[in-house]
């Protein structure tokens, strides 16, 4: 499998801290440029990595011939006008999530790759780790039963002004930050887009961001999922998938070091002091590197990625379902994504 030249737009911690080592290491892909608006940001980074060109402007690495996928890290405001400047450049695109703020902006993006005959994809880099697809597996397997309910936990503390999660007028605060992992886990668990949703929030007074937020949804069949997010609260992660006949418990489900090994926790609910419990565990994984593998081999397939633009259009969906939710203190129906591009 011929290497792909991957651009990467911005000095994004996340691109800094897991997605430029994640690239550097991953088979079929190669670092071909960085771009930053702070044209000595990106020339150290390209230092940093031994990525051989560095620009002054993000036109400028769009406009790269060499380059074939660009990755997509900044603030969420710009994942929209980016990721379509450079699907009108030809190029594959990897989004952070959210790719969209809104769904009409998940709609133009998608008919965007389509027209283009290219690849977008969220960056929901979970779907890929080991912990994700045996989990998956048990449950399909009908470990605990038949699934019922998902409950998601995400929470860190994050109070700096200047930080861009808490900065509403570029799309901050923890529902769009954090809370897309919990809509998009369980899409992932349930394989269905929920129906209906109800969400409240607390509102920083000085940011006007989320803060704390939960929410809720009801998925085909009367699964539901529940979960909070917090920007401003302890550092937790977990996930619980709840089922009929049992329960699993993951304790690092987001962000699972890559030097760890996974934990899971299955429980048929003989008691409750653990009896019936078998701890399970997956080998260390960087579940940015598989991320980008599997992108890799997208793109080789050839043409538009419909399963990938699906997944942009229901997560898009649920987020902004929630959105109103929050608003109107009342369920909100889900929009249909049903015949647009990528279904």
């Amino acid at each position: 499998m011929k290497d792909l030249s991957w651009g990467i737009l911005g000095t994004a911690g996340i691109a800094r801290k897991a997605m430029l080592p994640a690239l550097r290491d991953a088979e079929g892909c190669r670092l071909g440029a960085i771009a930053s608006r702070d044209v000595a940001r990106a020339e150290a980074m390209a230092g940093a990595f031994g990525i051989p060109r560095a620009y002054g402007s993000y036109e400028a690495l769009l406009a790269d011939p060499e380059i074939e996928v660009i990755y997509n890290p900044l603030p969420n405001h710009l994942h929209v006008p980016l990721t379509l400047q450079a699907l009108a450049a030809g190029k594959h695109v990897l989004c952070e999530k959210p790719l969209a703020l809104t769904l009409a902006e998940a709609r133009e993006v998608t008919t965007a790759a389509q027209a283009a005959g290219r690849v977008v994809a969220e960056a929901f880099m979970t779907r890929h780790h080991p912990q994700w697809i045996k989990a998956r597996e048990l449950v399909s397997a009908g470990r605990i039963g038949r699934l019922t309910g998902v409950q998601a936990l995400f929470s860190y503390c994050n109070d700096d002004p200047q930080n861009v999660r808490n900065q509403k007028d570029i799309g901050g605060g923890g529902l769009y930050d954090v809370g897309c992992y919990a809509v998009d886990t369980a899409r992932f668990f349930f394989g269905a887009e929920p129906e209906a949703v109800s969400c409240t929030m607390d509102l920083d007074p000085k940011f006007g961001t989320d803060r704390l937020t939960t929410g809720t949804a009801r998925f085909p069949g009367g699964g539901q999922l529940s979960f909070t997010v917090s920007t401003q609260s302890a550092l937790v992660q977990q996930l619980t998938l709840l089922g009929t006949e049992g329960y699993l418990v993951l304790d690092a489900p987001f962000n699972c070091p890559p030097d760890h090994p996974a934990r899971l926790a299955l429980d048929n609910g003989a008691d409750l002091l653990g009896g019936g419990r078998e701890l399970l565990t997956c080998p260390p994984a960087d579940q940015y590197r598989l991320q980008a593998e599997s992108f890799a081999r997208a793109v080789h397939q050839g043409g538009f990625a419909a399963d990938a633009a699906a997944d942009t259009l229901g997560n898009a969906a649920a987020l902004e379902a929630l959105t109103r939710a929050a608003q109107s203190h009342r369920w909100e129906a889900i929009t249909s994504t049903t015949g647009q591009a990528g279904d």
